[in-house]
């Protein structure tokens, strides 16, 4: 399997080259850059993505979600697999890219761990299983250099609960508290935000009962996992028709 990654230099795309390069099954095609970092000597790099595209066979991206949009349409033109990890996307981008997977199969996923994404679908069906008598909060933790919030991931554990209860964060999600903010709705789906250290990401999601609680958490303590993940769901991904997946859909979580 040829494989592409965009951003090759940045954070994600170095520890993905260095995967590609450790498996047996895979070769790497290249990858793009925008950055200042040198690229590695045994990397050929394209001056365009729609270069890389032509010379992969599956393309994995984590770059911007401005970028991500624009690599999902030349996925679309090409019909080539194409796995994204970007997170930040909004709703407007993730309906164009979810177009373009019309015409290819497309992969988005705001945490590529194997992990995460079997707490995601534990976290639905315990929500579904407890009902509206525990109250959903979510706590995530990252590194002092991210600059969204809340993270992707904790997004995407916000929605995997509303959808067992029935309802959505945009409607219900609290994405902060201060002052005089009033007694807790029943269906809030609240998010906390923590920021320092060099902490890789940490996840936990409570349920809060009248005599308990429960507590589902992830711990990342290296990188690496992302890419690996990454790199495993592509394969996947490579034998796919155009479709827009997930994770779940990967790990047959659904």
């Amino acid at each position: 399997m040829k494989t592409g990654i965009t951003g090759c230099t940045g954070r994600m795309g170095q520890l993905l080259v260095k995967e590609v390069l450790a498996a047996q099954d895979t070769t790497l095609s290249g990858g793009t850059y925008r950055d200042h970092v040198a690229p590695p000597d045994n990397l050929p790099i394209f001056k365009t993505a729609d270069e890389l595209f032509a010379a992969s066979d599956v393309v994995i991206d984590f770059t911007s979600p401005d970028s991500s949009v624009e690599h999902a349409r030349i996925a679309a033109q090409t019909g080539k697999p194409l796995l994204i990890g970007t997170t930040g996307l909004n709703l407007t981008q993730l309906d164009t890219i979810a177009t373009s997977a019309k015409s290819a199969p497309i992969l988005v996923s705001a945490n590529t761990s194997l992990g995460v994404n079997v707490l995601t679908a534990l976290v639905q069906k315990t929500a579904a299983l407890l009902g509206p008598d525990y109250a959903i909060e979510i706590l995530e933790t990252h590194h002092s250099n991210k600059v969204d919030a809340p993270s992707g991931t904790a997004l995407a554990l916000g929605n995997a609960a509303a959808a067992g209860r029935g309802l959505s964060v945009s409607k219900n999600g609290v994405m902060s508290r201060e002052g005089h903010t009033g007694k807790r709705k029943v269906d809030d789906i609240g998010f906390a935000t923590l920021r320092g250290g060099d902490v890789v990401g940490e996840h936990t999601v409570f349920f809060l009962g009248h005599g308990e609680r429960l507590e589902l958490t992830h711990r990342a303590t290296d990188r690496t996992l992302f890419a690996r993940g990454a790199l495993q769901a592509a394969r996947w991904l490579s034998k796919q028709p155009p479709g827009y997946y997930t994770m779940q859909d990967f790990l047959k979580l659904d």
